[in-house]
């Protein structure tokens, strides 16, 4: 997302949003540098695959999910 900006980040993730509760996920927070177009969001969801879901269906698909499994 090269030259992304905060309205096109938060458009982005309005768009996830909307559309979450299909597969059970919830999108809490996005972060994004607009040099190199990297995007990071921070979600629970039963699965990397219902992210990735959601991501696609949005237009935006994600090239790398990292479950985070253990939490203090």
């Amino acid at each position: 997302m090269v030259g992304i900006t905060p309205e096109g980040l938060r458009e982005a993730h309005n768009a996830d949003v909307a559309i979450q509760a299909d597969e059970k996920v919830e999108f809490k927070k996005a972060w994004a540098d607009p040099e190199s177009g990297t995007v990071f969001c921070l979600s629970e969801a039963p699965s990397a695959d219902a992210v990735k879901r959601i991501h696609e269906r949005t237009g935006h698909p994600a090239d790398e999910i990292h479950p985070v499994p253990v939490v203090a």
